[in-house]
């Protein structure tokens, strides 16, 4: 069946990151958007004419004969009280990432769509990035030997706030760069290297005009051993390599962000030749003493959630993202907070 889809929020998760996706699979149609910002209603208007533009929820929760699937790409702090209305009215739901402020709330939520027999799952659009699909397979394959450890970053350099939610928004309405990035980073660390049993965290505001945290390091100690550092940071002068990898016979390097976001940005489409390509020069390298080879890039494949919601959604196969993934995430999240805290106090 079609999957009658309604969007909540059409910034840059709904209009940018849902709707295109949503749009170029056939499994679904986008039959309301939930918007109320004057350019945003007329983006939405043009974009997508077949849908309903509402200005606010109230009127989505008596949809219950017109839509499916709720997608809640509002502001971060709205995500647990729009997926709990969405899911007590009925509907299947997609939350943006973070998923919600804190562990418990998320199991709520697992608890009240698994009573309903609902879906939901949590957008980590990120595992489907070119250079992690190249990072994971690397590691898989064992071509790095045994890994030590992991190194991840999202860095740019913004020393002047934007305007806007994120820049507003505390910690308790899921604000600042941890929350923002550190489930990207934090979801990859434990898909690629499994539970985590020791976190140790930097966690600093460096900007005037910003509610939280915007300059963030974690260290993690997996289970398995593997030890992975990761960057969040809006106030990187320079950026570091995106990946570094380091293996017993092997060292993996690659620069430079997956390039979906920019080509959506410029308007480029899912199904568009070269969509989520990167060119050669952009491709990775693994280093082993003096000698270098370039390794291909695998494609960034974004659409592949959205196919894996219809598929679950349709057939009852698994979530893209089971949430208790990013629980898992929100865990790491709060003892990274509990020991950045613990270290200032000494």
């Amino acid at each position: 069946m079609v999957i009658r889809t309604a969007i909540i929020g059409f910034g840059t998760a709904g209009g940018l990151f849902h709707a295109p996706f949503l749009a170029a699979d056939p499994a679904f149609r986008i039959d309301a958007i939930v918007t109320r910002d004057p350019a945003r209603v007329e983006r939405a208007t043009s974009e997508h004419p077949q849908a309903r533009i509402l200005a606010d929820t109230a009127a989505l929760w008596e949809m219950t004969d017109s839509i499916d699937l709720v997608v809640v790409a509002s502001p971060s702090g709205s995500h647990a009280a729009h997926a709990e209305s969405a899911l007590r009215a009925g509907y299947h739901v997609v939350v943006d990432k973070p998923f919600v402020a804190d562990a418990e709330t998320g199991e709520t939520l697992i608890a009240i769509a698994a009573a309903r027999d609902l879906m939901l799952t949590v957008f980590q659009n990120r595992r489907w990035d070119g250079d992690f699909l190249t990072v994971s397979d690397l590691v898989k394959s064992g071509r790095l030997g045994e890994i030590r450890r992991f190194e991840s970053r999202f860095t740019w350099w913004q020393p002047q706030a934007p305007e806007g939610w994120k820049a507003e928004a505390p910690v308790a309405e899921a604000g600042g760069i941890l929350f923002d990035l550190g489930p990207h980073l934090i979801d990859q660390a434990l898909q690629l290297f499994g539970p985590v049993v020791d976190v140790y965290a930097e966690i600093d505001t460096v900007r005037e005009g910003v509610a939280a945290d915007d300059d963030v390091f974690i260290a993690l100690e997996h289970e398995s051993g593997v030890r992975s550092h990761l960057w969040m940071s809006a106030v990187a002068p320079e950026p570091g390599p995106r990946f570094r990898v380091l293996g017993a016979e092997g060292t993996y390097v690659s620069w430079g962000l997956d390039g979906q976001e920019t080509a959506l940005v410029a308007g480029r489409r899912p199904g568009d030749p070269g969509f989520g390509e990167r060119d050669q020069a952009e491709w990775g390298s693994i280093t082993t003493g003096d000698n270098g080879e370039s390794v291909p890039m695998t494609r960034g494949q974004y659409e592949r959630f959205y196919a894996g919601v219809a598929a679950s959604i349709n057939s009852g196969s698994p979530v893209p993202v089971d949430p208790a993934d990013a629980v898992a995430g929100l865990r790491v999240i709060a003892a990274a907070r509990a020991a950045a805290a613990s270290r200032t106090k000494k």
